[in-house]
């Protein structure tokens, strides 16, 4: 991905303190009396109902954008805010008419941008959010929320002080394999939940993870939060409880080694970069200058139901997958592939030795674009613009999000003090019950006005 900012401060929302401010438009301009560059195209007029998106970074994720950009049919990017200029003109490309710049306050500044997409590099996400959530603008942050608990409970703060509608980007709650698991668990096929072991195999890890900055901590954390964060967040959903106590074990074996070929300070990534070819993994070329992650990592969990739960990664893998077990006390489940042909089969007639045939085999369904993690990327943005425009319940959650970073930073505190065991912190009892509630809560009526519940309404503490 792409940044529309530099790094990202402790402080959400501050500014760099060399930015310059920005320009403003003329009394008569569209938006004026906001901060606005003067640089920045002026934004379409509106040609229909749809929801109005402005876009600020269009790297990896870009094709989030794509799939929310639906002219006539409730949605359209009309605003591209990237640092990249041969990221700028692709935007102009793959959304005709959209307005682009490579200033983010244009975005936010604008009256005419309805709702917006983030979609930078992690360490970038708390300071963009709480501007946008500060600026009345419903958004959507891709997963992680952040790289740290500190971050992430910033941004859920001003959401809870702003009212503004706040979505995060876990489209793994949309997967079909995870939504059949969790189906068959609610409805009680293995009886109630004790154990959850989850196996992530990252085949091209060395491409998606070490080239870039993924690979350096001060971006990411480590992988165990950046990757993870998927992971951790659906273990959570099929167990019903969040991760009380951690312990983990990590190295970085394969990436770091001393022969590695990477490429020199400020070189862009090469062509070729993602190919199945890139094997095996010792021969991956032109990796990151700075690796600090790790490429392995181990974890142990108590959640806070008392659930037991274990989580593996590498990323140096021929396979690319992830499998879950989830064992109840009245049989287990596990599936075998994670996308289209795959299947989820659960045992629970009977005891027995080894078995390949289960007694229930249930295929995973095949959705459109299963490019996109399955089909989940479509159903991910059919959720956040109905809930950018009407609020309401989802199956993304601040909070779990939340607590996936938790739970990911933790697990790297461990890892790299020698698998001390490590607390989740908690999250603030006034946060977690406005989120329980969908982020709305009684206000405070103006003169004359009825008593009513709407999450932009002045708040009462």
């Amino acid at each position: 991905m792409t940044s529309s900012q530099p790094p990202g401060g402790p402080a959400c929302g501050a500014h760099p303190a060399n930015a310059p401010a920005p320009a403003m438009h003329p009394a008569n301009a569209p938006g004026a009396g906001a901060p606005f560059p003067a640089n920045a195209p002026a934004l379409p007029q509106r040609p229909d109902d749809d929801l109005r998106i402005g876009v600020i970074g269009l790297g990896l994720r870009g094709s989030l954008a794509e799939t929310a950009h639906r002219p006539g049919a409730g949605a359209r990017v009309i605003a591209v805010a990237d640092l990249d200029p041969a990221v700028r003109a692709e935007a102009a490309t793959r959304f005709p008419g959209a307005a682009v710049t490579d200033d983010y306050r244009a975005i936010l500044g604008s009256a005419d941008i309805d709702a917006v997409l983030v979609l930078t590099p992690d360490h970038t996400h708390a300071d963009l959010a709480c501007e946008a959530l500060r600026a009345g603008k419903p958004v959507l942050v891709e997963k992680p929320l952040d790289i740290t608990v500190e971050r992430c409970d910033a941004i859920l703060r001003t959401a809870y002080e702003t009212g503004t509608r706040l979505y995060v980007g876990h489209n793994m709650r949309h997967m079909p394999v995870v939504r059949l698991m969790r189906d068959l668990i609610t409805r009680g096929d293995i009886g109630e939940v004790k154990t959850v072991w989850v196996r992530h195999f990252v085949g091209h890890g060395g491409d998606f993870y070490f080239k870039d900055w993924h690979a350096e901590r001060r971006y990411t954390t480590g992988l165990l939060l950046q990757k993870a964060a998927h992971d951790l967040d659906v273990l959570h959903w099929l167990a019903g409880g969040y991760t009380r106590q951690v312990q983990a074990l990590g190295d970085l074996m394969v990436y770091g080694a001393p022969d590695a070929d990477r490429r020199a300070p400020g070189e862009p990534k090469a062509a070729g970069w993602l190919d199945d070819d890139n094997w095996p993994p010792r021969s991956q070329r032109d990796l990151n200058p700075v690796i600090d992650v790790e490429d392995v990592s181990l974890v142990n969990l108590r959640l806070d139901n008392g659930v037991l739960a274990a989580y593996q990664q590498c990323h140096f893998t021929p396979d690319y997958w992830r499998n879950y077990t989830v064992i109840g006390d009245a049989g287990r489940l596990e599936n075998f592939g994670d996308g289209p042909g795959a299947v989820v089969k659960v045992w629970n007639a009977r005891r027995s030795g080894h078995r390949p045939e289960a007694d229930a085999v249930h295929p995973v369904p095949d959705l459109q674009d299963d490019a996109f993690h399955g089909g989940a990327d479509p159903l991910l943005i059919d959720e956040f613009l109905r809930f950018a425009r009407d609020g309401g319940p989802t199956d993304t959650a601040p909070v779990a999000a939340r607590m996936a970073v938790a739970a990911g930073a933790q697990a790297t505190a461990s890892l790299r003090d020698g698998g001390t065991p490590r607390t989740v912190p908690p999250l603030d009892a006034a946060l977690a019950a406005y989120f329980a509630a969908h982020q709305s809560r009684p206000y405070r009526p103006g003169p004359g006005q009825p008593p009513s519940t709407n999450s932009h309404a002045v708040l009462d503490d």
